[in-house]
């Protein structure tokens, strides 16, 4: 059975929202997941008087479209959309039936001026918590704007292509044959990337904010949230909203939710801030900050932003090895998301820099997957919890190298190997393998603000207990700053405390714009 009968159940929900006439156009052979599509496909047709199947030949079998009657909308799925991407199928059938998706104008205008013909192809990982993003991305992109085409591939599907174009990390798309773009992005990172970028004109009637958060992570939504609750004018300004922990699968540590996965915490985060009237800016990099009579936010599009006081929650990335072949090798070999690219390297060999939580986690989660697993740790003993150690020592299939400093990756078109020097006996040693996990901690986003804000040795924010900064009306929250912990309900209290700080801030130095104030 595809669909157990709970999520029948959510399904049946789903379906009664469907506001036209749907066809599904299926292309199918004798294999399990062709059958396996085949009994989706009619199981939907089953459950909505709206779903007519029809048989076809379409490019890859098994696949299907999603038409509205009598129209090709360009939607495909090419092997079974579930798992992380059954909410891009669900999507799908209701933007495609005509509902209406939760685009900006502004984002749908740069959609329809799309004029030359393109056809999309994301090849996703059913285990990818980043996928979908992408997939729903280009689902609205091809019901918005008929010039568009999409089709999500499974990779699981088809293997055969997959390794005929050298996929090596998910998503991958493809544009028109040739390779477009790895990894997660949102629609405004996919229009800015095709050429039609903002010119930031839409920014330029935007009042001053009271509060300015500069990020949309835990941080800076728990910052707004706070900042809005105090009943003054309240904006966020981000290039991702919900930063690193999009990139984060299983979250077991917030008091209160057991768990939750991170692209499903950030929509929670999301819809908390969507309650209360913050305007959101998104897929926006700021270039600097500068105090003047209010504090100045300028983007990278030449457009300047106000605030009487501003937050930065600007967050943390992967720190990078900067090795030789490190960069060349990207998507090629070298990854930094062991749950969204670990089912690539299924039966092969492959290593893990970093001896930390992470790293050990990932190596753990990596060994039930490929072949074997090679850690290399820098330091002469792990830096990870104890349990973590003792299930890495209790697998077969790893192998631990300390005092082993990473000197290069190799290949050529992709990953054949990786150096290392033994820090003990000065020997160099070389490893071959197909895959490399970089798991070395994180560098906070704060580059922007060299010479501007003190920052401590490690680029971090200096704050003191309000969230101030040293630039008076800017605070600071989160992974960016020199907090002791990097933790998400670390974050988000920081960024309350700094919301509150600078709400402070304002009552005793600046009359806020609305006088008609609350309390949390």
């Amino acid at each position: 059975m595809v669909l157990d009968n709970q999520i029948k159940a959510q399904l049946q929900q789903y379906l009664a929202l469907l506001e036209g006439n749907l066809v599904l156009k299926v292309s199918v052979g004798d294999d399990k997941v062709s059958q396996d599509t085949l009994e989706l496909v009619t199981e939907l047709e089953k459950m909505s008087s709206r779903i007519s199947v029809e048989h076809v030949q379409l490019e890859r079998t098994p696949s299907f479209s999603i038409n509205k009657a009598g129209e090709e909308s360009g939607v495909v799925f090419a092997g079974l959309p579930l798992g992380h991407e059954f909410t891009s199928l669900v999507l799908a059938l209701l933007q495609v039936s005509g509902r209406a998706p939760k685009v900006d104008d502004a984002v749908i205008k740069r959609i329809q001026a799309i004029k030359d013909p393109m056809h999309f192809e994301t090849f996703v990982s059913l285990t990818c918590h980043n996928c979908p993003d992408v997939v729903q991305a280009f689902n609205i992109m091809a019901v918005i704007n008929p010039n568009i085409s999409h089709v999500m591939v499974e990779g699981g599907a088809f293997q055969d292509e997959v390794k005929a174009k050298d996929i090596m990390a998910v998503p991958s798309v493809f544009l028109n044959g040739e390779n477009f773009a790895n990894g997660r992005m949102e629609i405004e990172d996919i229009l800015n990337k095709l050429g039609n970028r903002s010119d930031g004109s839409e920014f330029n009637d935007v009042e001053p904010f009271d509060v300015l958060v500069v990020g949309g992570g835990p941080a800076g939504a728990s910052a707004a949230i706070y900042a809005a609750r105090k009943g003054i004018r309240t904006g966020i300004v981000a290039e991702r909203f919900g930063g690193q922990v999009n990139d984060t699968l299983s979250i077991e540590n917030i008091i209160g939710t057991k768990a939750t996965e991170g692209p499903q915490f950030v929509s929670s985060l999301e819809g908390h801030v969507a309650d209360y009237p913050i305007e959101v800016m998104k897929s926006q990099r700021v270039s600097s900050i500068v105090r003047k009579e209010q504090v100045e936010v300028v983007l990278e599009n030449g457009a300047v932003l106000k605030g009487k006081t501003v937050i930065l929650s600007t967050g943390a990335r992967y720190r990078q090895l900067n090795v030789p072949g490190e960069e060349a090798f990207k998507n090629k070999g070298v990854a930094y998301c062991p749950h969204c690219d670990g089912p690539i390297f299924k039966g092969k060999n492959v290593a893990v820099v970093g001896g930390g939580n992470s790293g050990v986690e990932a190596a753990i989660d990596l060994a039930g997957i490929v072949n074997h697993v090679t850690v290399l740790q820098h330091n002469d003993e792990l830096k990870a919890d104890q349990v973590l150690q003792e299930r890495l020592h209790s697998l077969s299939n790893v192998t631990v190298l300390t005092n082993a400093s990473t000197q290069k990756i190799t290949g050529t078109d992709k990953v054949n190997g990786l150096t290392y020097l033994d820090r003990v006996t000065g020997e160099v040693h070389h490893i071959e393998l197909e895959g490399v996990f970089v798991q070395i901690g994180l560098l906070p986003n704060t580059e922007f603000l060299q010479g501007t804000i003190d920052l401590n040795a490690h680029g971090e924010i200096i704050i003191d207990k309000h969230g101030a900064t040293s630039m008076p009306g800017v605070f600071a929250a989160g992974d960016c700053t020199d907090t002791a912990y990097k933790q998400i309900i670390i974050s988000m209290g920081t960024g309350a405390t700094a919301a509150l700080g600078a709400f402070d801030y304002m009552i005793r130095n600046i009359a806020p714009s609305n006088s008609e104030l609350v309390k949390v």
